[in-house]
């Protein structure tokens, strides 16, 4: 069994994009648009990791109107890994 941070690891190794937006948020910037467009060419089976200092809870659900799932691992109080996984395109993307 892999213990989170091996999980994280991988996520991010796999990952067809990968944002950590914590630099984002520091400076006061929103990453939500950076975010979107990282996701929105994603094919079905492609991969978007985000490495945040919260649980991206919104993220969740607007995405997964966009046809993706979401896994999350929280390697710290402000560290969080979530893999957004595309497993369809809706019409008109």
């Amino acid at each position: 069994m892999e213990t989170a941070h091996e999980q994280a690891q991988l996520w991010r190794q796999q990952a067809t994009a990968l944002l950590d937006v914590r630099p984002d948020l520091e400076r006061g910037d929103e990453p939500f648009v950076r975010i979107m467009e990282a996701a929105t060419p994603l094919k079905v089976g492609e991969t978007l990791v985000i490495v945040a200092p919260f649980e991206p809870v919104p993220l969740y659900g607007v995405l997964g109107g966009r046809g993706f799932r979401h896994e999350t691992v929280c390697l710290a109080p402000n560290e969080w890994v979530v893999r957004f996984t595309r497993e369809e395109v809706p019409a008109g993307q």
